[in-house]
């Protein structure tokens, strides 16, 4: 046989995933990387890709669970590293066939520790807590900008001037004081003549006021709110026909700070609403 036709041969052998070596057959890299799982092509790749997500889905949910409501709320440099961090992790977990499942487990395991130790170190010591979340910064002080804080924060006027808007201060001379929190929220003392007159101000009695509990919510009626309060369902609907209405054409009722009931009704009599979807 020449040696063009013994080159042909290999190339067809090559192609089709096998390579004979001394008499025996071996599996070139492509074909192995198949046999293996790496390369998942059809049903098995839907598959795989529906058990990875779930998996990194109930995993991101158990670091959330454990490092507590701060890592979803307004974030410090500590809950913002670690949110980027697990995201990444979790995103390769579902679809990159690359890396093994379980280096990736591991890592978010070890994430997720390691956040979870530095924020109790940061709860035991106060000189590690603001090096690890930050510290405020005064921004405004005795109605003063303080420009050498700004530029150290790169926190420009603009800035400033929107975060006083959405708190209902449209004149920043109404503004005493203005802290930058660890957490990038700004809050804001005003100046005591421009400070909002309280009952206690003005002398007048204060009436006692209880947490909102709500009733209905989405047309099903809550009975363990029921309960915790001491509320009957007789009590409820006795309620409701107050309106002239039934339990079922109720989608919403809450019971607010004084005791007040209020409902909201699945036919509102909206005629013509001003903005509809």
């Amino acid at each position: 046989m020449r040696f063009s036709e013994i080159e042909s041969r290999l190339l067809r052998e090559e192609e089709l995933g096998r390579f004979h070596y001394e008499g025996q057959m071996v599996l070139v890299p492509e074909q192995l990387e198949i046999m293996s799982g790496r390369r998942v092509n059809g049903m098995h790749a839907y598959v795989d890709i529906l058990i990875r997500s779930v998996v990194a889905i109930l995993l991101l949910l158990f670091a959330a669970k454990l490092l507590g409501k701060q890592t979803i709320s307004n974030m410090t440099f500590l809950d913002f590293v670690t949110g980027i961090t697990i995201g990444a992790i979790a995103a390769n977990l579902a679809f990159n066939y690359t890396l093994k499942s379980i280096y990736l487990i591991v890592s978010l395991v070890v994430i997720t520790g390691t956040s979870f130790l530095l924020s109790f170190v940061s709860m035991k010591s106060r000189k590690w807590r603001t090096w690890i979340s930050g510290s405020p910064t005064v921004l405004i002080e005795g109605g003063k900008i303080v420009e050498h804080n700004m530029r150290k924060l790169r926190y420009t006027l603009d800035t400033l001037d929107q975060v006083l808007r959405s708190k209902g201060i449209f004149n920043i001379e109404e503004v005493d004081y203005a802290v930058l929190e660890d957490n990038g929220m700004v809050s804001v003392l005003k100046k005591e003549v421009y400070s909002s007159v309280t009952r206690k101000d003005m002398q007048l009695p204060s009436n006692t006021q209880s947490f909102p509990v709500e009733l209905i919510m989405d047309g099903a009626v809550l009975e363990e709110n029921l309960k915790r309060n001491e509320l009957t369902r007789e009590w409820l609907e006795g309620e409701v026909q107050r309106k002239g209405k039934q339990i079922s054409e109720v989608f919403y009722a809450v019971r607010g700070t004084k005791k007040q009931i209020f409902f909201d009704f699945y036919d509102d009599g909206i005629q013509k609403p001003i903005d509809r979807e």
